[in-house]
Parts: structure tokens; sequence; C-alpha cells
């Protein structure tokens, strides 16, 4: 009965990808799919990335569709980006809950306190909130980015573990929100702990959104491409990855013959998997759910991620 359950499953998933690339053609579409989601989305995805290389992306595209798999905040960013494409996402449900962790009223009175103060935002926001910021950022150029300000007070919002991670890098002082990742902060000292024990011989690869006691024990810390670049490059064979389990499909692509051990089974973002491939499908079909950002919003909101574009 799971053989042919199973053999169902693939024919109508060859069913869904036939439909899709027609579609694809009749829209003039590209598919964006970030590393955390499911391996069926990432299979027939145009481009596979993290925040920042898909920023880059639907920045740049000559596609006059967008088809954003990834969660709500990064198809809003598509659409700032990119205001005369239409910008659409598999399942409007998918948002951030690290992103809800802080509020416009909430910073602006933290602005107001720090009146000289940068505000630097983590690109997980919503578009109200970067539209109160000076420049984005994302895990792969964080450093870059704090380092690039002249400022002597620096607002980070909203994720405090990479905030602590690059004011360490840094050394500069930041005035650190109190959001985090929920998927990466349920990452513990004791996992890691249990896992070096069962694989001594593999090397701990940790993102910069996990708690920092978790992060310092990393054998490499990095954003989620960086970790897979370096996993890569390695002449280590086994790895125990510290971030959500969706970056096994470019890991286990980039390298088949390594083995990759996810710290925890708990290192999944229920968000970012409700997008599926018939969902996908569906959102091409009927164009919707479509990202909608009002214009005065997107305005002030593009300032501040075509900052962080331009830091290299």
């Amino acid at each position: 009965m799971e053989a042919l359950a199973l053999e169902r499953k693939q024919e109508q998933n060859r069913e869904l990808r036939g439909r899709l690339e027609q579609l694809k053609k009749e829209r003039n579409a590209i598919i964006l799919a970030h590393y955390y989601q499911r391996d069926e989305i990432q299979e027939v995805a145009d481009f596979r990335g993290d925040s920042f290389l898909l920023a880059q992306k639907a920045a740049e595209t000559d596609a006059e569709v967008i088809v954003f798999c990834g969660v709500h905040f990064m198809g809003e960013s598509a659409k700032i980006l990119a205001p005369n494409k239409t910008v659409l996402i598999p399942d409007e449900r998918a948002g951030c809950p690290m992103a809800d962790m802080v509020n416009v009223d909430g910073l602006r009175r933290l602005k107001a306190q720090h009146p000289n103060a940068k505000v630097v935002t983590y690109i997980n926001s919503s578009a109200e909130i970067k539209a109160e910021t000076d420049i984005c950022c994302t895990s792969a150029n964080a450093v870059r980015v704090i380092e690039s300000l002249d400022a002597e007070e620096i607002i980070w919002v909203p994720d405090k573990n990479l905030g602590h991670y690059v004011q360490e890098k840094t050394g500069k002082k930041l005035i650190i929100w109190e959001g985090y990742c929920n998927t990466h902060d349920m990452l513990t000292v004791k996992d890691v702990i249990e896992m070096k024990a069962k694989y001594p011989e593999a090397e701990f690869v940790v993102h910069p959104e996990c708690r920092p006691e978790v992060v310092a024990m990393g054998d490499y810390v990095g954003s989620t491409t960086s970790i897979i670049d370096y996993c890569r490059k390695s002449d280590r064979r086994q790895f125990i990855v510290g971030t959500e389990d969706g970056t096994g499909y470019q890991l286990r692509m980039d390298s088949p013959d390594k083995e990759f051990h996810f710290a925890t089974k708990f290192l999944v973002c229920p968000n970012m998997k409700v997008n599926n491939l018939k969902k996908l499908v569906k959102c091409l079909e009927t164009m919707k759910p479509q990202i909608y950002v009002p214009p005065a919003v997107a305005d002030k909101a593009r300032t501040s991620l075509e900052r962080m574009l331009q830091v290299r």
C-alpha cells in the first residue's frame, strides 16, 4: 500500500511539474525559493538562495511575475524592489514570528529615545518596519553593514541572537531589540554536545540566529549560503548542521558524498513548510495571492533595501 501511495504521489508531482512549466511560460514567471522550502519546491525553482541572494534576484529579473516561495516578508521585499512586477506567494499564511516581534510604535519610541542613532533592520521584518529603517541587512552581510556605518549609536532589530553575534564581530555597541527566530533559538548546548558525542569526526556549522552559547560552539559560523559554500569546499566528510533542515536539499545536491546531520530534529520552520507544489501551481493559475505594499511604505522601505544591496 505504501509503495502504491508513493507511486501515485510521484505521478501527481510529475503532472504538477508539467503544468507548472506551462504556466511559467504563459505568465512569463520566475520562481524564487528560499533554502528552507520543501524539497519539492526547491526542485522546481528557477533560483534557490537565502534572503540576500533572493532579494538581489528579485531586483534584477526581467520576468513579469515573481513567485516567491518563502515567507511573507520576503514577498514584500521582492515587491518593494520590483514594484512594477506581480509578486505572488503560494500561501499567504506563511508568516515569520520573528518579524512579528517588532512593531512600528515600539520602534518609533526607541528611535525617540536615541535620536542620533542609525537603525539597522534584519531583512526578517515587515515593510512597515523597513520604512522606519536607515539600512537593512541579512545574515550574509550584517557585519559589513554595521562596519559601513559611521555612527556612535546603532539600533538593531529584531533578532537579538544575530545582533549579539554582530556586536561581538564588529566591536560596536548595539541597542538590541529582544526578538528571535523560534526555530534557530530552539537549538541548545545540550543538543550540540549529544550530536558531537555521536559524530565525533563531524564539524559543527551553525547559523548566527542561534543562541550565543550555541554559536560559540561552532567550528564554522555563517549565513545559510556561506554554510552551504563552506561544506561544499571543505575536505571534511561529516557535518553537524545548526540551521533549518530545508538547507539539506542544497547541501546534498552540492556534496552527495558527504554526511549531514542536523543538530536536532526540531530545526524545522513550520511557516516555510506551508508552501507545497500544489499551492505553487494554483497560485500561478489564479494569480493569487498577490503581495501588496502601500506605495508610501514601499518608497521608504526601498531606500533601506537598496542601501543593503550596495554594501559589498
